[in-house]
């Protein structure tokens, strides 16, 4: 990729809201080499980011992401090692999918066309995930004899049960947005799904940001720790929450303007 070549992914920020898109339309943002780099840099680059509230992924043209690029993958060499941990507990192709999750803020995955393999476990990566009806989703990886190794597993295990992970993982089958709901791959269906991210994404905003930071840890911990440790975890997330020095003033500010909602009871 030349310096005059246009970013693999784009970035646009208004009102704490980061409008992040893949931006290789015409290969369906199929994922290769500079792909990948491009993905993981933008996660990082956000993560620094104190001004993000949440944060909603899209893909440019036709899909959101069609999977590994397989003229990158015939042509390349495989990696010296993938147990070589390169980003906190992931290498470098899980942290483009397991690194959304990762994110102090909210994540909103907003799907359309495709979600094929390695494309499919970066969708899973996001908190909520917003799709069009027409949507083709599959684990396909076993098409070429490789198994999903982006974090896919790991990131499943709190969407579907256990033998439905297993039976979309075996059979590589392409499945649509109706069925992707029913399973709970999807959050919900939506035929302009990226406008309706980004209008979640302005509520999310507009909510108190130590607060969704604090959710968000929460709901992260809960996939592996036991009650508990959860149970502590919020103790810990509420006592400074409540102790913060933006605390009062955003129970003032939301009394001052919430509706009377006990006035039809």
């Amino acid at each position: 990729m030349t310096d005059a070549s246009p970013p693999r992914v784009t970035l646009t920020l208004a009102d704490g809201v980061a409008d992040v898109r893949f931006n290789r339309a015409e290969k369906l943002n199929a994922l290769d080499g500079a792909q990948f780099t491009a993905i993981a840099e933008m996660i990082d680059t956000l993560a620094a980011m104190k001004g993000v509230r949440c944060v909603v992924l899209s893909g440019e043209g036709r899909g959101f992401c069609a999977g590994i690029d397989l003229e990158h993958l015939a042509g390349n060499p495989a990696p010296a090692s993938l147990e070589t941990r390169t980003h906190g507990d992931a290498n470098l192709f899980q942290h483009v999918a397991w690194g959304w999750r990762t994110l102090p803020m909210p994540v909103i995955a907003a799907v359309h066309g495709f979600a094929l393999g390695g494309g499919f476990q970066i969708m899973l990566g996001a908190d909520v995930r917003i799709a069009a009806p027409d949507t083709r989703f599959s684990i396909m990886e076993a098409r070429w004899g490789i198994c999903p190794d982006m974090g896919g597993i790991a990131l499943l295990r709190g969407l579907v049960r256990d033998d439905v992970a297993r039976e979309l993982t075996y059979s590589a089958r392409t499945f649509v947005g109706h069925e992707a709901a029913q399973l709970g791959v999807v959050t919900r269906l939506a035929d302009d799904p990226h406008a309706e991210a980004m209008a979640l994404a302005r509520a999310i905003a507009a909510q108190s940001p130590l607060a969704m930071r604090a959710d968000k840890r929460l709901f992260n911990a809960a996939l592996d720790a036991d009650a508990p440790a959860i149970l502590l975890a919020e103790a810990r997330e509420q006592s400074a929450l409540i102790t913060s020095a933006g605390h009062k003033e955003t129970i003032r500010a939301h009394l001052e303007k919430r509706a009377p909602v006990f006035d039809d009871v």
